[in-house]
């Protein structure tokens, strides 16, 4: 299974690493990345820098990732031929892609950060088809040299650390690249939400069609500053991470924030739960987000039948069918 391949992989990595210098580049790199400020330089300096950034946030961006694919790969019967990673550093969007849509495929790796790149290359050693498909190239994210076309083109947690001239240009030049989808994924934070509804308007700007989250491609319907849009993923943590991040708990809950939008007509899902639904006795609440283009919530109670028990199995993030 690609995401074992991709843990046992990780804990090789991290063998020979002290804990205590990992713990000490992790609380650096937290604090790098709670900031506001963007920088003009790549956060991860080092080895022991990249080192930490695999323990403490590539299996929660994989699993982020991973899980805006699937909703991606839900509303089309397409599979990407080629994958450009905007910014990919480590490979965690190459490994996430490659678990939704089994096969190797050419993919390109983007990072200004060379010990990022030569760590991703070390972790892909450990899959023969991720070794031969993915080269790693340097490359100063949001410059305006266009990158080459690729069917799939991913932009996961990377428009933070940029400028927000830089932020745009790099959401446009996915838009240019991608023949057939661009996927931008960011904290579930509210200015993560906030970067993503930028990109969202971008990239139906440059002519694409939003797939998913939303139901629709018209505009969002929270209002700035009340509310926003994110969603969750559950990541299993080994030992190692536990130890890493001083966690006792056998799994963590990944906030996040994304887009899938499209270069061919989707069929997106008529409504998707973005709220963790309300079960209570002998009903379930669904917060929704409709094809309308509006915020709804429904009851389903059990005189619904098969619905009602659709609904509480329904999770947040999942595509619904309006009861009628």
């Amino acid at each position: 299974m690609t995401a074992d391949t991709l843990h046992a992989a990780l804990a090789a990595l991290l063998e020979g690493l002290p804990p205590s210098q990992a713990s000490r580049a992790v609380d650096r790199l937290i604090a790098n990345y709670r900031g506001t400020t963007p920088t003009d330089a790549p956060i991860l300096r080092d080895r022991a820098d990249v080192a930490a950034y695999a323990a403490y946030r590539m299996p929660a961006t994989f699993e982020a990732v991973r899980t805006a694919l699937d909703a991606l790969a839900e509303t089309a019967d397409w599979k990407p031929t080629g994958h450009l990673d905007i910014g990919g550093g480590t490979g965690a969007a190459v490994w996430a892609a490659r678990a939704v849509w089994p096969g190797a495929r050419p993919t390109t790796v983007l990072d200004w950060s060379e010990a990022a790149l030569a760590l991703g290359r070390e972790l892909a050693a450990s899959d023969p088809e991720l070794t031969t498909s993915v080269t790693w190239e340097r490359a100063r994210i949001g410059a305006t040299a266009a990158p080459a076309q690729a069917d799939l083109v991913t932009i996961s947690y990377v428009l933070k650390e940029l400028t927000e001239a830089d932020r745009a240009a790099a959401v446009d030049a996915a838009a240019r690249a991608a023949t057939g989808a661009v996927v931008v994924i960011e904290p579930g934070t509210p200015d993560g939400y906030t970067r993503v509804i930028e990109a969202r308007d971008r990239l139906i700007a440059a002519g694409l069609h939003i797939a998913a989250p939303c139901p629709h491609s018209a505009a969002c319907p929270i209002v700035p500053g009340t509310d926003w849009c994110h969603f969750s993923a559950r990541v299993s943590r080994s030992s190692l991470h536990r130890q890493v991040k001083s966690g006792s708990l056998p799994y963590e809950d990944e906030k996040f924030a994304y887009v899938a939008a499209t270069r061919f007509p989707p069929e997106p899902a008529r409504a998707r739960v973005v709220r963790r639904p309300q079960i209570r006795k002998g009903q379930v609440l669904l917060d929704l987000c409709e094809a309308e283009g509006a915020l709804t919530r429904t009851t389903v109670t059990k005189k619904h039948g098969a619905r009602y028990k659709e609904a509480r199995d329904v999770d947040w993030g999942d595509a619904w069918t309006p009861v009628d």
